[in-house]
Formats: C-alpha cells, sequence, structure tokens
C-alpha cells in the first residue's frame, strides 16, 4: 500500500511525549519493556499494513546502533 510517513505528523508532539513519559512512571525496567511492546503491538495493529510495519522496523533497527 503506502510507505511509513517519515516527516512529523504529529498535532501536538510535546504532549505525545509526555504522555509517553507518563506511562513510564514508577514502572521498573522489566514494566517499562513489556508496556512499550503492548504499545507498539497495538498500534501495528491499528496501521495493519505489513509492509509499512516493516519499513518502521528496518528504520528503527538501523538507528538501534547509535
Amino acid at each position: 500500500m503506502s510507505n511509513l510517513k517519515t516527516k512529523p505528523n504529529l498535532g501536538d508532539p510535546d504532549g505525545i511525549y509526555q504522555m509517553l513519559i507518563d506511562l513510564h512512571a514508577g514502572r521498573d525496567e522489566h514494566d517499562s519493556m513489556k508496556v512499550n511492546a503492548k504499545l507498539i503491538l497495538a498500534l501495528a495493529n491499528h496501521i495493519g499494513d505489513q509492509q509499512v510495519i516493516a519499513e518502521a522496523i528496518a528504520i528503527a533497527g538501523a538507528g538501534a546502533q547509535e
């Protein structure tokens, strides 16, 4: 279908960042990793396009070594 959007596309990026910070507040590393996985799977399900998800995974994986 479509390609991954890589240009800024958020109406309130600071608000979203704060929600992510709040999501992890008070959690240990194990719980943070678990909630990240659940969030990623929920968003992947919403996207529903395996090609777009694969592109996002490739971009994330390439930047992981930096």
